[in-house]
């Protein structure tokens, strides 16, 4: 597509080179096989970690846990969300390979699809964030509040993610930047190029991520170190220091996995805008090398909805015993003494 004849579409295309695409466009990491696969086995990850979710919420009586899981099960459904979307689109291109300027000549679907990917991908670090602090608070300031959050109140955080994250993805249809088809021609994302409203999404985008990652990695370390200091305190209660641990392996590792999968491609929309603002205006198509690594970046980041609902599966007590039997709570001073008065056992559960 060039000049007049793009019309309304050369907002959307032109980014990359279509026809030098083409030849290239059956290796392994565009064939229709890879998404298809990736696909597939992060559906059924999350489907298999929701039944899980919803399974160990009806036998818990902790709200600490209970509100612990919303925030879960919010970050597996959007994870979810997020791969039925973006499959339903992407995958039925690799195997028909249908002409996008001609089926989506206004670029509506594009826009869906950047949205889509904004969207999905922002929600899940904003989440991981906003768990460290909720932990954070519930282990280092326990009596700054008389209660944990309720259900009610944890699921109206989730939405209110869910909210900021569709503003942000709004941005570009709203004018600031521009959704654009990627490379090998199969998917919408932001656009990497040197004008001012593309920079300055970028940078929000890119940015927003960055601190959302480290924001958690500050309070999940200071969590973890305040765990690691009264984890051998007598005179705490065992099952609850338990649950704290449980909860901060899980979050821990879903940390992990969002830093490893995340953090490339973050670190590298800021490079590649920023070295390119010297030829603001003069670049009008991205290098073939940078299509390329975004595309990679991207897979990278797909293994992130693949793996967080692992971290939930693999990573509770009732795992972690079966392996490490040392890991099972030791018995209660009630349970040692089931003989003792009412009144005592009363006192006793009270202290």
């Amino acid at each position: 597509l060039n000049g007049s004849a793009a019309g309304r579409a050369g907002m959307c295309f032109g980014v990359f080179n279509a026809s030098g695409s083409r030849g290239s466009a059956q290796n392994s990491i565009t064939s229709p096989w890879f998404s298809t696969a990736f696909g597939l086995i992060g559906l059924c990850s999350n489907l298999f970690a929701l039944c899980v979710l919803l399974s160990s919420s009806r036998k818990l009586s902790s709200r600490a846990r209970s509100s612990f899981l919303v925030f879960l099960c919010g970050l597996v459904v959007t994870d979810f969300m997020g791969l039925l979307v973006t499959a339903s689109v992407i995958i039925p291109y690799h195997f028909i390979k249908f002409p996008w300027a001609e089926v989506d000549p206004s670029c509506h679907l594009c826009n869906f699809l950047g949205f889509s990917m904004v969207f999905f991908g922002q929600c899940p670090l904003l989440l991981g964030a906003t768990m460290a602090s909720e932990r954070f608070f519930g282990i280092n300031h326990p009596f700054s509040r008389s209660t944990s959050i309720s259900k009610r109140r944890a699921w109206s955080i989730v939405g209110l993610v869910w909210g900021f994250s569709c503003l942000l993805g709004l941005l570009p249809v709203l004018g600031l930047g521009r959704y654009t088809l990627q490379y090998p021609g199969s998917w919408c994302f932001l656009t990497l190029l040197p004008d001012t409203g593309n920079v300055i999404f970028c940078l929000l985008f890119a940015l927003l991520g960055i601190f959302s990652v480290l924001l958690s990695f500050v309070f999940n370390t200071v969590s973890v170190v305040t765990l690691c200091r009264v984890y051998h305190d007598r005179e705490s209660v065992q099952r609850r220091r338990d649950s704290e641990v449980e909860m901060m392996v899980q979050l821990v590792g879903i940390m992990i996995i969002a830093t490893i999968c995340w953090m490339p491609l973050l670190v590298f929309i800021i490079q590649t805008v920023l070295q390119q603002l010297p030829a603001s205006g003069h670049i009008q198509v991205l290098p073939t090398e940078t299509q390329k690594m975004l595309l990679i970046y991207i897979r990278m980041v797909t293994w992130n909805q693949i793996l967080d609902p692992w971290v939930y599966i693999l990573f509770r007590r009732a795992v972690l015993q079966r392996i490490y039997p040392s890991l099972r709570p030791r018995p209660s001073i009630i349970s040692l003494y089931p003989v003792l008065n009412p009144s005592l056992r009363r006192k006793l559960t009270t202290d």
